[in-house]
């Protein structure tokens, strides 16, 4: 029964209503404008209701027979049920309370624009940082990248030289031993294994 109300109020609730103020806009009628306006505003009321009272009624039995019958209600032209309930309801509620609600509306439309300024400098300032930060790590991996081409093609061009003239290696020493080691291709050549 629920997929029964959701397609009523889309096509009774929504598409009709929409096409008829469609034809008040085009042609021009203001009764045909107030109209509309008044079931819009009470249709906007009502959805905003139900939101609530779905979660809270939505075992009550005929629950959805009602809103179907209600929304059939606010339409009919016999009954005419927005115009009744926006003239003995909304609207003395609305004209009584719009002061405040146009004061809450300004405040909040301030602190929300205060707050999309404050969150974008702060998102500007993370996405800055977050650049500078995968710039930098960039250029570390660039420099390691090139280092690792550079030394492939080291040891690409020994291992071409290698079958022409074996390659002097030198071994780096320590602080701690006063001597440096002689290289391989020396100890090599002298015949001595033995150590300085």
């Amino acid at each position: 029964i629920h997929l029964l109300f959701v397609f009523s109020r889309l096509i009774f609730g929504t598409l009709y209503p929409a096409y008829y103020s469609y034809k008040a806009v085009k042609s021009k009628d203001i009764k045909e404008y107030v109209k509309w306006m008044m079931y819009w505003i009470i249709f906007a009321l009502f959805t905003t209701a139900e939101t609530f009272t779905d979660i809270f009624l939505c075992w009550f039995p005929f629950y959805y027979e009602l809103k179907i019958a209600f929304v059939a209600w606010l339409l009919s032209p016999y009954t005419k049920g927005s115009s009744l309930l926006y003239r003995k309801f909304v609207h003395p509620t609305l004209s009584s309370k719009e002061k405040e609600i146009d004061d809450c509306l300004i405040q909040a439309k301030d602190k929300s624009y205060d707050a999309l300024v404050h969150f974008g400098k702060r998102g500007l300032n993370v996405a800055a940082t977050a650049a500078v930060m995968a710039a930098s790590k960039g250029q570390g991996a660039l420099s390691e990248r090139l280092r690792s081409f550079s030394m492939q093609d080291l040891s690409t061009i020994r291992g071409d030289s290698s079958s022409s003239a074996p390659p002097s290696v030198t071994v780096r020493t320590s602080s701690k031993q006063s001597h440096p080691k002689p290289s391989r291709s020396a100890s090599e050549g002298t015949g001595s294994s033995g150590k300085c």
